[in-house]
């Protein structure tokens, strides 16, 4: 692996609805950042899917309720939207690789204090910490993507990404339950630890400075001022929504899924690890149709057909959970549907959200990070307020899912001439 190069690229600007020119890169050049960002971003779902198995556990060993139990997941959502906040715009201030090794400290600490904790809640405050670090990884990939590439090229290196990031739902069960099953529940943090560890020195070693000092911004008061810019562009806010809502109705899946699916179906731990690897193969396969379509169609006209259909599918799942039809199978058809659906929402809302503030890309990915992390950690524990059964499941995932319809809506997506319209 070589070090993707630094130099500066162009960056065209063209109206949302219309497919970006830009100058091709070589599939190296795409194979090498691909891997790269990939990498940063799969350490928060590492964190997430390597542990999910051991939640029975975790609430028996530690006297607990599955309720607190499944919010020791949603603490690292909670995390990672308060680290985006705050990395996002400093990263714009002092450039995107030191942000990234200082988090990824954070986290490698979090995961080996978590080895020791004998009771749910400082468990929850380092999964917190944890999610903090990791945060880091997540909004300084992003932020680089928009350094280097917009338009549908920045559309399809984000559904790429989801190749390697999709590895994590398919590989961290199994890899978390063989893990607790041979030596407990609280080796899996060590893996975690040393998962951190791993990627510092990739991203020593390999990861440019992709942001010069000339166009940095230049003071503290420019940082604080960011936020404010971006807040007061509503059609920025409703894409960046977008990936939040969407988060939240896989993320129900995710907190529920243990306790619904596994327990509720009598499913073993490697049982369940191989069901959520081929729920997981949704969002993989739904994103790589993504990256080969957003070369023909702009992120706009997808994103037009992606967030109706995962309506849709999410309207299947909610009938199914409520009325059982067709048992464990019934269940999962429509859900792999909803994923591979919802998909195609994230990458295209988020190149449209960060295509209209480029010069500020550090703080655009931060909120569309704590977009997604903080929709989700607010909407997922809702699936145990209505009582964590699969119809409440079924329940909250709906909900995202038609409020996703309504934000895309409100953009005036489908208005003024339906599929040629630019989203102004």
């Amino acid at each position: 692996m070589t070090t993707i190069s630094a130099r500066p690229q162009p960056i065209p600007v063209a109206p949302v609805d219309a497919v970006a020119v830009v100058a091709p890169r070589s599939k190296m050049w795409t194979f090498k950042l691909v891997l790269l960002l990939g990498s940063m971003c799969a350490i928060g779902a590492f964190t997430t899917d390597t542990y999910l198995p051991s939640l029975p556990e975790v609430a028996a060993d530690l006297g607990t309720t599955e309720a607190s139990a499944a919010f020791t997941i949603t603490a690292t959502l909670i995390g990672g939207a308060l680290g985006q906040f705050i990395i996002g715009p400093l990263s714009d201030r002092f450039g995107r690789r030191a942000p990234v090794m200082i988090g990824l400290l954070v986290h490698i600490v979090a995961s080996l204090l978590c080895i020791a904790v004998m009771d749910v809640v400082p468990l929850i405050a380092l999964r917190i910490i944890q999610g903090i670090g990791n945060a880091a990884a997540g909004v300084t990939a992003m932020a680089i993507i928009r350094d280097r590439l917009t338009g549908s090229e920045a559309s399809a290196v984000l559904s790429r990404l989801m190749l390697v990031i999709g590895v994590a739902p398919m590989l961290a069960p199994t890899i978390g339950g063989a893990i607790a099953q041979t030596w407990g529940w609280r080796a899996v943090f060590v893996f975690l630890a040393l998962f951190g560890v791993a990627l510092l020195g990739i991203v020593w070693k390999f990861m440019p400075e992709t942001l010069p000092p000339a166009n940095r911004l230049t003071s503290t008061r420019a940082v604080a001022t960011s936020y404010r810019v971006l807040v007061k562009d509503p059609t920025f806010l409703a894409f960046a929504l977008l990936p939040g809502l969407t988060m939240a109705a896989v993320f129900s899946y995710v907190a529920a899924s243990p306790f619904v699916i596994r327990v509720g179906y009598g499913l073993t731990e490697s049982q369940f690890a191989l069901l959520f690897a081929v729920v997981g193969l949704g969002l993989v396969i739904g994103s790589q149709i993504n990256a080969t379509l957003v070369r023909r169609f702009s992120p706009i006209r997808l994103l037009r057909l992606a967030t109706p259909l995962t309506m849709l599918f999410a309207v299947a799942v909610f009938v199914v959970t409520l009325t059982g039809f067709g048992g464990l199978v019934g269940l999962i058809v429509p859900l792999w549907l909803m994923f591979a659906a919802a998909s195609m929402v994230s990458p295209n809302a988020s190149t449209l959200a960060l295509q209209r503030h480029g010069e500020r890309a550090g703080s655009a990915a931060a909120l569309i990070g704590v977009s997604q992390s903080g929709v989700a950690a607010t909407v997922a524990p809702l699936v145990s307020v209505f009582g964590g059964d699969s119809a409440a499941m079924g329940a909250v995932i709906l909900g995202a899912a038609v409020v996703g319809l309504l934000v895309l809506v409100a953009t005036g997506a489908y208005r003024r001439g339906g599929w040629e319209t630019s989203v102004a």
